[in-house]
């Protein structure tokens, strides 16, 4: 493997900054942080908990993590980042709150939201439960619109919402206090709907930057989940891929992937990440007019980081490489079949999910077909 210019660490340990992760998630993040130990040349120490990073040690954390992070000076210290309140960590920052007169977490400016306004789309954040009933309220009077717990992953904790005895209901079904504690999303909906993945990752001195598809799965109780991504992934900074990808979708939706980024680092003092991935939609609005825009940022380890780590180790297996494809991809079920050259990354009964099966392919670059 060639030489990945390492950090002064003594070791890489994967964070548990909360509560445990499901099982697969669990396995897969011990095989994620192994592999950014082997990429930087120190050794792999397990697992750790706690909420702050230790010194001397490259982490990996199961979540965003919260400031202060005396150990965490730059994007070289860990994988994934680092904000300065917890909302900024989730959904909630996509939107703005409906009026003047809305609860508003500690940290909350608008500067993100005005930078990014043109990005994202048409919706409100609330820390209230009245204030998201107003927020409906008015994103009703255009069409349908989508609930989000801003903590939800893989797709869960949404619902689309047709009319306001809807909305009520669903308001009527969730925790007052920890809606205050954490909000929720309130967000147009969208029709003929596609999401892309946008995103970037740093590990010692190699970057990777890549646009990708999502596709959806159905989990064991039938619910529609994300079953994975299929990423086109260069070596470099987003100038690099735009230059490798002559499709006018992956133009835009990169483009403004870069815009919301840009307007984290401008609005929220103290932002480090290492790595960042954007979901981005496009589809119909109830006016069926096409539109897009970012639904959400993760700045933590997460379902693209299978197929984003093992693109950077082939780049540093060959440093004349510069492009790659690589997927990840998630199917429940008993003994589903294996993509061809994948890697199997878990397969069990995860008592969190039932049986799901897990896995990794890195393949050579194809121009992506038209989307």
């Amino acid at each position: 493997m060639g030489k990945v210019q390492s950090p002064p660490k003594s070791a890489v340990v994967l964070l548990q900054t909360g509560q445990p992760t499901s099982a697969h998630e669990q396995h897969v993040h011990r095989h994620l942080a192994g592999q950014i130990a082997e990429l930087l040349g120190i050794p792999f120490a397990g697992v750790q908990r706690g909420k702050s990073a230790p010194q001397q040690l490259y982490v990996v954390p199961d979540d965003t993590l919260i400031a202060p992070q005396p150990a965490i000076s730059s994007d070289a210290d860990l994988y994934g980042g680092v904000v300065t309140h917890p909302f900024m960590a989730t959904k909630a920052i996509s939107h703005p709150l409906v009026d003047a007169n809305a609860r508003a977490p500690e940290g909350w400016n608008t500067r993100f939201i005005e930078l990014a306004s043109d990005v994202v789309l048409p919706g409100y954040s609330a820390f209230d439960v009245d204030d998201a009933l107003r927020a409906g309220r008015q994103l009703l009077q255009r069409g349908a619109l989508r609930t989000k717990l801003v903590a939800g992953r893989a797709g869960r904790g949404q619902q689309v919402i047709r009319s306001l005895a809807e909305l009520e209901h669903w308001l009527g079904q969730q925790d007052a206090i920890r809606v205050r504690e954490e909000g929720l999303v309130l967000e147009q909906n969208l029709g003929a709907i596609a999401t892309y993945s946008v995103g970037q990752t740093r590990v010692g001195n190699l970057v990777a930057s890549y646009f990708g598809t999502q596709k959806l799965t159905r989990a064991n109780d039938g619910e529609a989940v994300y079953g994975g991504s299929d990423l086109w992934v260069v070596r470099g900074d987003y100038r690099a891929l735009v230059r490798q990808l002559d499709l006018p979708v992956a133009r835009t939706v990169i483009a403004q992937a870069q815009r919301y980024e840009q307007a984290a680092e401008t609005a929220f003092p103290g932002f480090i990440a290492s790595r960042r991935n954007c979901d981005v939609a496009v589809g119909h609005d109830p006016a069926g007019h096409q539109c897009s825009g970012v639904l959400e940022q993760s700045w933590r380890i997460g379902g693209a980081s299978s197929a984003e780590i093992h693109a950077l180790l082939a780049f540093a297996a060959d440093p004349t490489l510069q492009r790659v494809q690589a997927g990840s991809w998630e199917v429940y079920g008993a003994a589903p079949p294996i993509p061809e050259s994948a890697l199997v990354l878990y397969q069990g009964d995860d008592p969190a999910t039932g049986p799901l099966t897990t896995g990794v392919r890195v393949r050579p670059w194809q121009p992506p077909a038209k989307l």
